[in-house]
């Protein structure tokens, strides 16, 4: 019997109250049925407005669907996804804390003991380790998302949301970024993305066959093909909204590791864009015209 999948969205329907006249009603994505599996990393695509964020948010528990089931590792998801950690597209740290306190205030909050040990080691592993001390507003764009990567993966939770996480940082840093965050998930020396296993009963951790953890599983929500290529073992396409549904799954047969600049050189990367983005194109162009029939 195979395992069940680390997150499920089975036939999932949300329809909402529309802004300008209550008594309408707007669904923004319906019958969307979406496995990932554990250790798998998958890539959602789609035009702008056509309900990718609203999917996460369903999966990380913040928003019930109006129909639909949603299964974390088999089991019926009930409240907040406790198994998952969210990293946002927005600004997700508290001003008011320095880079160390934000990634302590999560495990402070778990009551997780030595929470500050853990803090400092997380922040090296992203390569802030010389600054814990420092404010928000004294850091940079990319120094920032690594502070808001860790303040995730310090939890060590067993499912990653990412929410276009990268797409406010310039070309260079959010390609260090892709790649910092595929070397954690690969498992590589002291990544720690690759956790432990827990025991089914929530016991003491065990590590797995041969002290290397297990990978995450990762549903990663992005504008950019070529990100999701580069990173991903999978790629969903959502058509336009309203009412988007997945269109097109695609398997990422390039091997890894990757770098996510010199594999974009490789034919099958090129094959692989040509044929999502094919699928893909005529979705963007409807997507655009919506957004020019609001604007007007």
């Amino acid at each position: 019997m195979s395992a069940a999948p680390a997150l499920e969205l089975e036939r999932v329907r949300c329809t909402f109250a529309s802004r300008d006249d209550a008594s309408q009603r707007y669904t923004a994505v319906d019958d969307v049925t979406l496995a990932v599996a554990e250790g798998e990393f998958v890539s959602v695509v789609g035009p702008t407005g056509c309900g990718k964020s609203t999917l996460l948010n369903v999966a990380a528990g913040l928003l019930a669907p109006s129909s639909g089931a949603v299964r974390v590792f088999g089991q019926p998801l009930q409240g907040i996804n406790a198994r998952a950690g969210y990293m946002f597209q927005s600004e997700s740290l508290m001003p008011w804390r320095t880079a160390l306190g934000n990634v302590m205030a999560g495990l402070e909050f778990r009551g997780v003991p030595d929470a500050e040990r853990l803090a400092e080691d997380w922040l090296r592993r992203v390569g802030l380790g010389g600054f814990g001390n420092r404010y928000p507003h004294q850091l940079s764009g990319g120094m920032r998302k690594r502070t808001s990567l860790a303040q995730t993966l310090a939890l060590d939770p067993d499912i990653i949301l990412m929410d276009e996480p990268f797409s406010a940082l310039d070309v260079q840093t959010r390609q260090l970024m892709e790649n910092e965050v595929l070397e954690l998930w690969a498992g590589g020396p002291g990544s720690g993305f690759a956790g432990p296993d827990r025991s089914p009963a929530g016991g003491p951790a065990r590590r797995a066959v041969g002290g290397q953890g297990k990978r995450k599983a990762v549903l990663f929500i992005t504008h950019d093909l070529d990100e999701a290529i580069a990173m991903s073992d999978r790629v969903v396409v959502l058509s336009a909204g309203p009412a988007s549904r997945p269109i097109g799954e695609f398997r990422v047969d390039l091997d890894r590791p990757r770098d996510v600049a010199e594999v974009r050189n490789s034919e099958r990367f090129v094959e692989l864009h040509r044929a999502i983005w094919a699928v893909l194109r005529d979705e963007v162009l409807k997507g655009y015209a919506q957004q020019l029939q609001k604007v007007g």
